[in-house]
């Protein structure tokens, strides 16, 4: 395939106002630093659903007080790097927006290198691949050494995710 017939099947969306709607309703919206999965286990998080660091939070994040605004600008930013993202490892396969939003919200959650092995497969057009990728992304560690477990809010969301690319 040449370069200019690789571009043209590049992505030209934008993560269409109702999936960035859902996905900001999905992402619980907290003005502080918490960690996901209780105090004290998962990962330290903030605004909307925006991952700080693994691990649990410390007291000083924990304390540490976030403005609307700069949720806002921060979830903005992420949607932007899951659209980038998106665009990038879709070189060869046509999308649907309903696809496109499905992998943005998937690629904004996991983040670009958990999203890369269901890119990949959709890239080359496996389609059941990637849905079966897609819905084995649903473990979380709580603490560390623990092995993770399923985080059924994850099961939901990955089925939603993964719907645009079952036959």
């Amino acid at each position: 395939m040449s370069a200019n017939s690789a571009a043209a099947l590049k992505p030209s969306f934008k993560f269409s106002s109702t999936a960035r709607t859902r996905l900001r309703l999905r992402e619980r919206e907290v003005y502080k630093y918490y960690d996901d999965m209780g105090p004290g286990r998962g990962n330290c998080t903030w605004g909307a659903g925006i991952l700080a660091h693994r691990g649990p939070s410390t007291q000083e994040e924990l304390n540490t007080p976030v403005t609307p605004a700069a949720v806002d600008a921060e979830f903005a930013s992420r949607v932007t790097e899951a659209e980038q993202t998106v665009r990038n490892a879709i070189t060869h396969q046509p999308l649907t927006q309903d696809q496109y939003d499905a992998l943005v919200s998937y690629t904004y959650n996991l983040g670009q290198r958990g999203a890369s092995k269901a890119l990949e497969l959709i890239d080359d057009g496996d389609f059941d691949g990637a849905v079966a990728e897609m819905k084995s992304m649903i473990r979380v560690k709580v603490k560390t050494g623990v092995k993770p477990v399923i985080a059924h809010g994850l099961v939901t969301r990955r089925a939603e995710e993964s719907a645009p690319f079952r036959k």
